[in-house]
């Protein structure tokens, strides 16, 4: 957009335009500069300008506006005192500008005049009133209130005409990828980034610059001026870092949002913190939907998987942009539904991650086994993995570690450059955590976040590698018979504990997560969709078990001795694969009639007497015995 603050010298238009300018994190345009020298010259002898002189300053200031319009909108001031000067420089214009007024009487103006440096001087003030012509159309408004007052004037003019259907706080990978999908799917957006000096200056306008599905979006580093341009209800949705940073965000927030006005939390949030969040929000009449977004930077620019929770009722209010903007199933349905209240949305986010981070372990160890144990080169692996895809291991984490491996520099590997230490941001371990509070096992995720943390001491294992000289001898197994079978049993283990996760937690917590659906909102979009989701979600039962469904569980069934000889062939090697023994270990716990707890309580009663209970009475009574 094009403002023009207009009106006779002094009268305070550069002072606004700035003040606007600044607010709306736009260009700022000063109309004086575009003065030919002879222009400058007349008025300081105290000459007052014709229309002949002014024909070409005109001409200038709508050709630069013509330039400004492929850009993210200007602020210009500009006297403009009639209106063929107005259509003068509107002409040409692809959309008509915005103008503003500023008006006031002679005396307060000439008094202003008086007290400045300019190269016009007080007494050609008359000249300007003379030749001012008061606009029919446009906003006015009277001088005599404070440029602050003026300014806040302004922006509800705008918000009225121009405001957004929802802002984005937070211009990360994520929170870029999100807004353009937004845009693109025909909603207005207005996006903003805190400035920092020396880091974060200009970001949102930068960012708006560089995408033409943006052209009507506006960006703000002024927290104030980016809620005012937002229509009522509000909708804010958040993509900054989990903890401190969204709670910041919130208090910040909370004075200048209304009652009925909503915060979409989209970052990776602990589902307690969303919890209080949604507790705390809710006594102020201001909705908050927790709501896990999964699909990396590519999912969110092109449809991710989304996971609210919170409030239904707010969730309602964005139900239309979240479908638009998600990824869709194979019957092109959304994958986005309301997951549960309270913290559930972020909840099942975090258990997905806690599958991400084993899914991709296992692949990891699969590819440890043939790479340094078989020999094989990484375009060999690729080759495999491309093969396992196009059957029933199909999934998207397959898919682009086969691209990965075939990725060179030059002569290398690119793999073979990139330095054994993984990252992680948090969601793997509270995962685990969330587990150990829940009293559910899940060993397959917790021994892919503690492979994490292992790789990352490396000068401890460089040195020990050096110690106990250890080295993988090579071995042979049947890669598509035994090894992909053992790798789709533990894969279907690591999915069985996620899921036995989200259903404890659920009951637990009364949030009545449907898990059938859930399967759904993951079979596209999101990092751990697979064929084995799809299938999921197509033999989903009451039962929550994924081992004791009989739709789902025939790769154990038929492939029972798989895992056990993988297991069997890792165990001569010095190939780390923690994931797959977890799996079998889970598995032979599982499948047990009689397991070895009893040892375990009869310890425990020997030395702290926590009792036990017996085979041959009545369950629930107690027993301890004097063990000497």
């Amino acid at each position: 957009m094009i403002y023009i603050i207009a009106g006779v010298s002094g009268v305070g238009k550069t002072t606004i335009a700035k003040a606007l300018s600044k607010a709306l994190g736009i260009a700022f345009l000063d109309a004086d500069d575009f003065h030919p020298e002879s222009n400058r010259s007349k008025m300081s002898q105290g000459l007052a300008l014709d229309d002949k002189d002014r024909q070409p300053w005109l001409l200038a200031i709508q050709e630069r506006l013509k330039n400004e319009e492929k850009g993210k909108g200007i602020v210009l001031a500009c006297s403009a005192l009639k209106n063929k000067y107005r259509q003068t420089i509107q002409d040409g214009l692809h959309s008509l500008p915005s103008w503003i007024f500023l008006e006031g009487d002679f005396d307060l103006i000439h008094a202003r005049m008086q007290e400045r440096k300019h190269f016009m001087p007080a007494s050609l003030l008359q000249s300007q009133y003379d030749t001012y012509e008061r606009s029919s159309s446009g906003l006015h408004l009277d001088v005599r209130q404070t440029p602050e007052k003026l300014l806040e004037l302004i922006l509800e003019n705008i918000t009225m005409k121009e405001s957004a259907e929802i802002g984005l706080i937070g211009l990360g990978v994520m929170g870029k990828s999100l807004s353009r999908n937004i845009a693109r799917n025909g909603f207005r957006i207005h996006v903003y980034n805190r400035h920092v000096d020396g880091k974060e200056e200009g970001v949102a306008k930068k960012f708006l610059a560089t995408h033409e599905e943006l052209n009507n979006c506006l960006g703000f580093d002024d927290l104030g001026a980016f809620v005012a341009s937002l229509s009522v209800p509000r909708k804010v949705f958040l993509m900054v870092n989990a903890g401190e940073a969204v709670d910041n965000v919130i208090n910040n927030l909370v004075s200048l949002l209304s009652e009925g006005d909503l915060i979409i939390d989209g970052g990776n949030s602990h589902y307690k913190d969303t919890e209080r969040r949604f507790q705390t929000l809710a006594k102020q009449n201001i909705g908050y939907i927790g709501t896990g977004v999964s699909g990396g930077e590519l999912g969110a620019l092109n449809g991710p998987s989304i996971m609210p929770g919170g409030s239904e009722k707010a969730y309602l209010e964005v139900e239309n942009i979240l479908t638009a903007i998600a990824a869709k199933d194979k019957n092109e349905n959304a994958c986005c539904a309301f997951i549960g209240k309270g913290g559930a949305g972020h909840f099942v986010k975090m258990v997905h991650n806690g599958i991400e981070y084993a899914e991709m372990q296992l692949i990891a160890e699969v590819y440890g086994l043939l790479r340094f144990s078989m020999q094989k080169t990484p375009d060999e692996i690729a080759e495999i993995f491309s093969r396992w895809n196009k059957g029933r291991s199909k999934s998207y984490l397959l898919e682009i570690t086969a691209d990965i491996l075939r990725k060179k520099e030059g002569d290398a590997y690119l793999i073979d450059l990139i330095l054994d230490k993984a990252g992680n941001k948090g969601t793997g371990s509270w995962t685990t955590i969330a587990a150990c509070e829940l009293g559910v096992a899940i060993p397959t995720i917790t021994a892919a976040l503690f492979a994490r943390y292992q790789s990352a001491d490396f000068d401890a294992r460089q040195k020990a590698a050096s110690l106990f000289n250890s080295k993988s001898e090579p071995i042979e197994i049947e890669i598509d018979n035994v090894l992909h079978a053992a790798y789709e049993q533990a894969r279907f283990i690591n999915h069985h504990q996620g899921f036995d996760l989200i259903h404890q937690a659920s009951s637990q917590y009364n949030w009545n997560i449907d898990t059938k659906e859930l399967a759904r909102i993951w079979t596209n979009g999101c990092i751990i969709r697979s064929k084995l989701m799809e299938d999921i979600f197509k033999h989903h039962s009451e039962s929550v078990s994924l081992i004791l469904n009989q739709n789902l569980n025939s790769i154990l069934q038929t492939h029972g001795e798989q895992l056990s000889s993988l297991i069997e062939t890792l165990s001569k090697t010095n190939i780390s694969a923690p994931c797959f023994f977890a799996s079998l270990s889970y598995l032979n716990g599982y499948l047990e009639k009689t397991s070895l707890a009893n040892i375990i309580q009869a310890q425990r009663d020997y030395f702290g007497a926590h009792t036990y209970e017996r085979r041959d009475a009545a369950s629930g009574q107690k027993f301890h015995t004097q063990w000497v």
